[in-house]
């Protein structure tokens, strides 16, 4: 399936129908009175987050979504029927926009949530309702209203705990496969990963975390160069970053330390907010270098890159320091939740524990 994060869709709810005008007519009742109906209610447009969704690759073709209208009311006090709703289903972490006016309307958290993203019209008033001792004969109505129209933009922001950043070629797909569920394309050439890929990493029972790679990116990412900027705001959510970096680059004149500040200053040119969430530098590869040489060209890294955080060195390909890193993300995973829990509320007469 395509992977689509971004479409513009036109939504409109129903119409209220008309209310009716009309008066009774029966044998024997010469004056009948009024008993035109109202209305009905116009379809209301609402949206879903549906967790079987990744993509809203739908949208990107199919764009104008419509309520049905109401019915009109109609004679002997039968009112009109309300207009059938639809319902979208979209992918939990999609933003609803506004496409006129760029306000953020709606976010699509959890899922099974269901909002309302544009109200039917409602029913216009019979003449029935017109009816009072001093107009006994009334021939008002009113029209429905109409229902709400909308310009939308949808933006899909996948929800990861933990994301993945580097040049292409760090071994970001392959650490992926190597730590979670997810199978994404390896090869070895540099752009295999085309879009987010999501990976959900077991610790224990009941103990997970989500993993985000997204395309690699490279210098001048921030001014549009690349796939990786397209990307980036799918990190804006994660509580972690992981800067992979190829620590031996099959290519001796390309220099790692020079590729990691490059990501950075991307990254801090992209949107200053990602750039200051917590970040732990992951040494990749390390496989590859001569025992002898691989504590001095670590430390030699360390001091140039003049990085002060934790430092990880693994070798995705053999999980070699796979499973201590696993283990650090998901503590400070967990401990990041229960910090973003609000306090519960104890009531003051019970502060200093249960009453005796």
């Amino acid at each position: 399936m395509k992977f689509v994060d971004e479409a513009f869709i036109d939504i409109a709810a129903g119409d209220g129908g008309n209310g009716c005008v009309s008066f009774r007519h029966e044998k024997y009742k010469e004056f009948g009175g009024p008993n035109g109906g109202d209305g009905g209610r116009g379809g209301h447009v609402y949206a879903i987050a549906d967790p079987n969704l990744n993509t809203l690759v739908d949208y990107r073709y199919s764009r104008r979504h419509e309520a049905r209208r109401g019915e009109h009311g109609m004679g002997s006090d039968m009112f009109g029927a309300a207009g059938d709703d639809i319902t979208l289903k979209m992918p939990v972490g999609t933003i609803i926009t506004d496409a006129e006016t760029g306000q953020v309307l709606y976010e699509m958290l959890t899922p099974g949530e269901v909002i309302t993203i544009a109200k039917g019209g409602d029913g216009g008033f019979g003449n029935m309702r017109f009816k009072s001792a001093i107009n006994r004969a009334p021939r008002q109505k009113t029209p429905g209203w109409p229902g709400e129209r909308k310009s939308l933009k949808l933006e899909l922001k996948v929800l990861a705990d933990v994301g993945l950043l580097g040049m292409p070629n760090a071994g970001k797909s392959t650490l992926i496969a190597a730590i979670s569920n997810a199978r994404p394309k390896i090869a070895d050439y540099p752009f295999t990963t085309l879009h987010p890929n999501l990976g959900v990493v077991r610790v224990g029972p009941e103990q997970s975390f989500v993993v985000a790679d997204v395309p690699g990116l490279i210098e001048g990412a921030a001014e549009g160069a690349g796939l990786g900027h397209q990307f980036l705001r799918h990190l804006q959510r994660t509580r972690l970053l992981l800067h992979l970096v190829d620590i031996a680059p099959f290519d001796e004149g390309v220099d790692p330390v020079a590729q990691a500040k490059a990501i950075a200053l991307e990254l801090k040119k992209y949107d200053k907010a990602l750039y200051d969430k917590p970040r732990w530098l992951v040494l990749n590869k390390v496989d590859m270098l001569p025992e002898g040489e691989r504590e001095a060209r670590v430390r030699d890294f360390i001091k140039r890159f003049k990085y002060k955080g934790p430092v990880f060195e693994i070798s995705a390909l053999t999980r070699e320091g796979c499973e201590e890193l696993i283990k650090a993300i998901y503590q400070h995973v967990k401990a990041q939740q229960v910090a973003e829990q609000p306090p519960i509320d104890v009531d003051p007469r019970f502060a200093g524990g249960a009453p005796e």
